[in-house]
């Protein structure tokens, strides 16, 4: 079958960057179509596939600031020609799934969430800290706009997979659908423990407000602390103003420096609330256990007293309150791995491979 890899943006390197990486693996020959494309900021196996940007990639600073087209995107994804191909496959967290296909034309939707800002985190970036007087009054009828878009195009959709209970819970409340769950691929080969570990906690994140790194940050301040912090973003100077003398604002690692402290911290934090969360999954391929805030997707991949532990409530005081707990704990380097290989790329290729192979037979069944 003729086939076509639709996806939001390709501007950073993430989670869902990774499932279309798997995706082209399962099909080499797709084309992948996408909003807005900078090769400077995307792995570079990237620069070799045929990708195909929307109209948007030509406007005045699209690469670096795609968000501020957001209502353009719609209109975007819907100008794609996908007359020629007979299975589409979306990874979508925002526009991806809203492409036109032929009735004839099968469409598989890899759903990382339904749109947060539109959605579960409205309020919050409604009233978020860089939202002016003006943005504040025309989010609310853009929004809407964008709520019914995203709600109609979700039966455009033949067949939904979540990258979690969690996000299954949402797609089921926001769409009225069911998806299949099949958990995000993640590169477990490419860590693994060792025996020398080190006295530093670890956050490896993007440093955008959701994350909470600032509740690390403030929990190891208190408690005097050695924590490490690995990433980039538009938080990264008010965290570094915020940290203490035991805190060390890292910046940005290559992928071997990451694992290196990995596998060497005492534990990872994280105090986000995430729709599935790969980097909690990623330390304890490398056999260290999670500190993680009890909600979301951290539910689903850490497990209380085996692989890690959870604060009850997304606060200084539940956090601190955890790492003293961590104190009194010990965890097997070897458990916390084998769990983590549940999650393995293998797996989710396998497991995608046989839902779109069911899928596709059902779909010229009936």
């Amino acid at each position: 079958m003729k086939t076509a890899i639709i996806t939001d943006w390709l501007t950073q390197m993430g989670g869902a960057e990774r499932v279309v990486l798997a995706m082209k693996e399962l099909f080499p020959e797709a084309p992948i179509y996408t909003t807005v494309y900078n090769p400077d900021t995307v792995d570079k196996v990237f620069h070799s596939m045929d990708i195909r940007p929307s109209f948007i990639q030509k406007l005045p600073g699209a690469k670096k600031s795609y968000q501020k087209y957001l209502p353009l995107m719609p209109t975007a994804v819907e100008q794609f020609d996908l007359r020629e191909f007979d299975l589409v496959i979306s990874s979508s967290s925002s526009v991806a799934k809203g492409v036109i296909t032929r009735a004839d034309t099968v469409h598989i939707c890899y759903c990382h969430t339904p749109m947060r800002y539109a959605w579960d985190f409205y309020h919050e970036y409604l009233n978020g800290p860089d939202v002016g007087k003006i943005k504040r009054k025309l989010i609310p009828w853009l929004m809407n706009y964008i709520r019914m878009w995203d709600r109609l195009t979700a039966d455009r959709v033949d067949y939904f997979i979540a990258n979690s209970q969690n996000v299954a819970k949402r797609i089921r409340k926001h769409y009225h659908r069911d998806a299949e769950v099949i958990y995000p691929p993640v590169e477990t080969s490419f860590f693994a423990p060792v025996p020398e570990v080190e006295d530093f906690f670890l956050v490896v994140s993007r440093l955008v407000p959701y994350k909470r790194v600032d509740l690390a940050i403030q929990a190891c301040n208190r408690l005097k602390l050695p924590l490490r912090v690995i990433g980039t973003g538009p938080e990264f100077d008010r965290l570094k103003a915020l940290a203490g003398p035991t805190v060390q604002m890292m910046g940005r690692l290559s992928q071997e420096d990451i694992k290196w402290h990995y596998a060497r911290c005492r534990a990872f934090l994280f105090p986000g609330e995430e729709d599935f969360g790969i980097t909690p999954v990623e330390a304890q391929a490398s056999g260290r256990p999670v500190i993680a805030y009890g909600r979301g997707g951290a539910l689903e991949t850490v497990v209380e007293g085996k692989t890690g532990l959870f604060f009850a409530e997304q606060s200084e005081a539940s956090l601190v309150e955890a790492l003293k707990r961590f104190d009194n704990m010990d965890f097997d380097p070897q458990t916390i791995r084998s769990h983590a290989e549940t999650f393995d790329s293998v797996i989710f290729k396998e497991r995608l491979s046989l839902f779109i192979k069911e899928k596709v037979e059902q779909f010229f069944d009936r």
